[in-house]
């Protein structure tokens, strides 16, 4: 890009959103096919990328691996684009709404 559009673009408040869109748009060229099987990008609002992992497992190892990951999505934008990476895991249903909720505890194992 040549310095007259950068410019224009930072006067504009867009070369955020611009380099966003690159993050989530080049996901998978960015952490690695294994990552971007298991993960994928969900929101990113003021320096905090939010990815949702696919089991409780990966949201743990990405967990311990955030640092590396943000280092490697900085490193590729040349500046401190993330801040903070969020992890979420799998949503699992919920057992406190409907028409058969049980008062209490809930449903839990009877065989022990």
């Amino acid at each position: 890009m040549s310095e007259a559009v950068e410019a224009l673009l930072r006067r504009m408040g867009w070369t955020e959103q611009i380099e966003v869109s690159g993050v989530m748009a080049r996901w998978r060229e960015i952490v690695g096919d294994q990552i971007a099987d298991h993960c994928e990008p969900m929101t990113f609002d003021e320096g905090v990328l939010t990815v949702k992992a696919s089991s409780t497992a990966w949201a743990t190892q990405l967990g311990i691996m955030s640092g590396q990951i943000r280092h490697r999505i900085n490193e590729e934008f040349g500046r401190d684009i993330v801040r903070e990476l969020k992890v979420l895991g799998p949503t699992a249903r919920s057992w406190t709404r409907g028409q058969r909720r049980v008062p209490g505890r809930g449903p839990r194992d009877t065989y022990g």
